[in-house]
């Protein structure tokens, strides 16, 4: 009788055990970023350079979101569709792809960088500079996976909704020489500190997001962002709310 009840409870520890596993294995944990288009580098100011988000990025539960501004729902059907798209144009590029002999020199322009999570988990990025001004010397498999990005971008901006985070990043910019009245910095919102090279930058939740939002509306210009620290330095305060993965 002993060894049948230590036998049955065997038997009921290893049953709770299994379903503790298959119950971690449905959770996939938060979603990821499975498509992406976005930009590097060009000619733009170092407040830009650093805050500047992908255009859009389609996450594993189909949230598009784009500039970090606006966000669309995608069906798991549209989402997959996507997705195998992007494998289909991307695969067998290399990282950084070079232009057909012949193309015209292009400076100051951004990078294009072009995304998707293959099958094995891995994100695969493709990169191409001016794509945009010297589409017709790149294979055309990069132009299709822009412009399938860019429907998105289009998609939200007519019929998505404003994207809105926790979470911040907020950019300080020195503006010694900057003309008008500065405005006292935003209570609550930590100050620039150590050397300001050729900005600074942190990312911030909590009160100090509500502080910050409040201080620079979202798609305001700096006609107000210039603002004064507790100790008398100028600053040009930006923003942006951070994606779901950073």
């Amino acid at each position: 009788m002993i060894l049948l009840v230590a036998l049955l409870s065997l038997a009921a520890a290893c049953g709770g055990a299994e379903a503790d596993m298959s119950a971690t294995s449905v959770d996939d944990g938060p979603a990821k970023p499975v498509a992406l288009w976005g930009a590097e580098g060009g000619f733009v100011t170092a407040t830009t350079n650093v805050l500047r988000p992908p255009r859009v990025v389609l996450y594993s539960d189909g949230l598009v979101i784009v500039d970090a501004s606006r966000q669309l729902k995608l069906t798991d059907a549209e989402a997959g569709e996507t997705v195998a798209s992007m494998e289909r144009y991307l695969t067998g590029q290399p990282p950084t792809v070079e232009p057909k002999p012949g193309a015209p020199m292009v400076t100051d322009v951004p990078t294009t960088v072009l995304g998707v999570r293959g099958k094995e988990g891995k994100m695969l990025e493709v990169r191409a500079a001016a794509l945009d001004q010297v589409a017709r010397f790149y294979p055309k498999e990069l132009s299709e996976a822009k412009k399938l990005m860019d429907g998105l971008a289009t998609r939200a901006a007519a019929t998505g909704t404003d994207y809105v985070a926790t979470r911040v990043r907020m950019v300080a910019e020195g503006a010694a020489s900057a003309e008008g009245k500065p405005a006292p910095w935003p209570a609550g919102a930590p100050e620039p500190s150590g050397t300001v090279d050729p900005v600074w930058q942190k990312d911030v939740e909590g009160a100090a997001v509500s502080a910050i939002t409040k201080a620079v509306p979202a798609g305001q210009g700096y006609g107000r962002s210039l603002f004064k620290t507790g100790s008398g330095a100028l600053f040009v305060l930006s923003w942006r709310y951070l994606l779901p993965d950073e």
